[in-house]
């Protein structure tokens, strides 16, 4: 009864710390497996497993790291470091433990998958200390995150992946991390100092080289996959609900609502429709064809 009662409080702020909510990102370790007609593969479960232990590890260091700053920021200060729920010590020995923890389960899928998951953490602590507070660096840091994740889990998965899908991933990525800062920019700023030397127009330009280079490479990755086979043209149409979606994530950005991008993909319904029709047919020609 007594262990029940004091575990049960100190549960929930090391999942907050943890940012659970955040992980869904690491299911880019998916893509290219299933870009390439291929059903989910143990390696891949073991990538998932590793990303999900080193961003939660880089979340507690981060956490650890700038609990001064976070303690003087009106939203940041209710971050369990920052809050004193969970000690700053406790923070950095969880995170290293489990960014430790990281590579050694990225290894069961392979040497190649474990140096995609340093290369994350190297990035990302990187990042934490330095590169954010970089123009451009630090958008292109981001995106080499997401970048890093969907290597990690085509290494791990043992399949090839050809250019045009790399440039889709890292244009995609691009978007989205552009598409944030300028939402970030738009709101109130968020603390971040780096927002100062953006001007909205470049973001904007920015925004609007990713969304076409991303759908021009989604469409070379398509119809490269189609080859000469006509017969069920659906990976070619699947263009169609691809582009409306980045359309419509666009114009939510542009309304300032982009800082978190992991929520607006599974709250808006027009993204929601878009992503289901773009899903079916590309499943369809991918996997049915």
């Amino acid at each position: 009864m007594a262990l029940g009662t004091f575990a049960a409080p100190a549960a929930s702020p090391l999942l907050v710390t943890a940012r659970p909510r955040q992980w869904i990102k690491n299911v880019l370790v998916f893509a290219a497996p299933l870009a390439a007609g291929l059903l989910v593969r143990p390696g891949s479960l073991v990538a998932l497993a590793a990303f999900v232990l080193a961003s939660a590890g880089t979340y507690f260091v981060n956490d650890a790291s700038d609990v001064a700053a976070d303690r003087r920021h009106p939203v940041k200060s209710r971050r369990p470091v920052a809050a004193g729920l969970v000690p700053v010590r406790t923070a950095w020995l969880i995170g290293l433990g489990l960014s430790a923890a990281a590579p050694l389960v990225a290894a069961l899928a392979g040497p190649a998958t474990a140096g995609c998951v340093v290369a994350y953490l190297a990035l990302t602590f990187a990042y934490s200390s330095w590169l954010k507070r970089v123009a451009v660096i630090d958008i292109l840091a981001v995106a080499g995150g997401f970048l890093l994740r969907t290597i990690g889990g085509a290494y791990a998965a043992k399949v090839p992946m050809s250019s045009w899908f790399l440039l889709t991933a890292l244009l995609g990525s691009l978007f989205l991390v552009t598409g944030k800062r300028l939402s970030e920019l738009r709101r109130d700023g968020s603390g971040r100092a780096v927002l100062a030397a953006y001007p909205t127009s470049w973001l904007q330009q920015t925004m609007t080289m990713t969304l076409t280079g991303t759908v021009l490479a989604y469409a070379g990755w398509a119809f490269d996959f189609a080859g000469d086979d006509t017969s069920l043209p659906l990976l070619g149409l699947s263009l169609v609900p691809f582009l409306a979606a980045l359309m419509r994530y666009s114009l939510l950005v542009s309304r300032g609502d982009g800082e978190a991008p992991e929520n607006l993909l599974v709250s808006d319904r027009f993204l929601l429709v878009a992503g289901f029709a773009w899903a079916v047919m590309a499943t369809g020609a991918i996997y049915f064809s």
